[in-house]
């Protein structure tokens, strides 16, 4: 018997996310009947092309989900709440980027590779986790299942597209400026990106801590099942870079754990790339992160604070594993297990 192949609509579908999704639902060759590109009524009427076919971007409404399979959103949390009881209505499944639907209960948040198994739990929705945590869990995952996590701090350095189009602009704008030694108003951001450092990420919240942060801390339990009674800590960051995220990453385990026990555990897995050799300058960065699918793990050494501990150096580009890959990712698995 055939498979099932599903009708699909990306809603955002102009934005920074959403054209990175379409570009990947081609590079991934996802299998469906049908897609459709939906907007906000600001960018409907916008050309796309698709497979070598040219498509009119729509204005996402209620009845633009009639017949959809599977919607992949970039739209925003608003706008995923807004059309999510019409895409459940319509007998759709929703796979969200927003963080509307993360933390609830009844809500799978899945990493594509990770926790496959909780997509049979979704009740129309899946939510796609924060950036800086879905690069963060294929590596974590193994590496709790041999050593279990006892103790976890996370230290981020967001680039800036993970703010969107126009924090985008603005770190050139603002480069620019500064190098021509102008003044320069910041709108995306609160204090000037240019050749900086923030640390803040979205708002703060009653403990100190920022949601960004607290992202990582809520969405890692969530997704490895964590106990949780285990401490995890966050500092996010963002710096001036324009695409990819780095983390340092520090953990303390149960088990004994040796450096290369990581190493050969990491060179296992196959959205993985270990570059580990400091004393020839082969550590990952940025760059070499950047528009490719591996989450890439160096600076892998023992943690001199904590008893079974390992300290790395984690970075990958938030755009796609982040975002999009996933997005896309999670998608095949719906049409694999038959879940639409």
């Amino acid at each position: 018997m055939s498979k099932r192949l599903p009708n699909i609509a990306v809603l955002g579908a102009t934005g920074v996310v959403g054209r990175e999704i379409t570009s990947i639902i081609d590079e991934l060759k996802i299998e469906f009947n049908s897609i459709k590109f939906l907007s906000s009524a600001k960018s409907a009427g916008t050309k796309l092309t698709f497979q070598g076919k040219e498509y009119t971007v729509e204005e996402a409404k209620p009845e633009s989900f009639d017949g959809v399979n599977i919607v992949l959103a970039s739209a925003g949390g608003g706008t995923s709440m807004r059309f999510a009881p019409e895409i459940v209505k319509r007998g759709g499944v929703l796979v969200d980027n927003s963080s509307a639907f993360r933390m609830e209960k009844d809500v799978p948040l899945v990493i594509a590779g990770v926790n496959d198994e909780d997509l049979k739990n979704h009740n129309g929705i899946v939510a796609n986790p924060n950036c800086s945590t879905s690069q963060l869990m294929p590596v974590l995952k193994p590496l709790n299942e041999k050593f279990k996590i006892k103790r976890l701090i996370v230290s981020t350095y967001q680039s800036v597209s993970g703010a969107g189009l126009k924090a985008i602009n603005e770190l050139t704008e603002s480069t620019k400026a500064s190098l021509n030694n102008q003044s320069y108003e910041p709108s995306a951001f609160k204090k000037n990106i240019a050749f900086n450092v923030i640390p803040q990420i979205d708002v703060f919240t009653s403990n100190g801590y920022t949601k960004e942060e607290m992202k990582v801390v809520n969405e890692t339990k969530k997704i490895l099942h964590l106990d949780e009674n285990i401490p995890i800590s966050c500092t996010a960051v963002r710096v001036p870079v324009y695409r990819s995220h780095s983390e340092a990453v520090d953990i303390e385990f149960e088990n004994e754990v040796s450096p290369d026990e990581v190493r050969s555990i990491l060179n296992e897995q196959d959205d993985i790339k270990v570059v580990d050799n400091p004393d020839n300058y082969e550590y990952p960065t940025v760059i070499d992160s950047s528009n490719v699918n591996p989450v890439y793990v160096g600076r892998i050494r023992k943690n001199l604070a904590f008893k079974n501990g390992i300290s790395l150096w984690c970075v990958a580009d938030n755009l796609r594993i982040g975002a999009a890959l996933n997005t896309v990712k999670i998608c095949k698995k719906l049409i694999e297990m038959d879940l639409f």
